[in-house]
């Protein structure tokens, strides 16, 4: 069993960064997959990132290649999500999710989600 908190979201103007960052609880945490989804008000969940249990796989929204970097910390049950050159679109509600497996892109394998951080970046 995973529990997810996620923080660091805010209001940030265009252009400009952000860090997000989910604590996860949990004995196996090393073990589970890890993803960002963020869903904007009347849009569907949209894939961020996903990173799997080790650190070596990642991947990412075509929307964010380029911008965002997903990684963790391990010893500190943590997971990151690095966002620069912010833009008005990334507008949304972040959402930290943790899977069993050990990476997939796939929202619905993921079994563990935090209650989200709002984002939100102004023109």
């Amino acid at each position: 069993q995973v529990q997810l908190v996620e923080s660091g979201g805010g209001l940030v103007q265009a252009g400009g960064s952000l860090r997000l960052s989910c604590a996860a609880s949990g004995r196996t945490f090393r073990t589970y997959g890890m993803a960002w989804f963020r869903q904007a008000p009347g849009k569907e969940r949209e894939f961020v990132a996903a990173i799997s249990w080790s650190g070596g796989i990642t991947s990412y929204g075509d929307s964010v290649k380029g911008r965002f970097t997903i990684s963790r910390d391990n010893a500190k049950n943590t997971v990151y999500l690095q966002m620069n050159s912010l833009k008005p679109e990334d507008t949304a509600v972040y959402y930290c999710a943790a899977t069993r497996a050990h990476f997939t892109v796939v929202g619905e394998m993921y079994g563990y989600w935090g209650q989200g951080t709002q984002v939100t970046v102004s023109s």
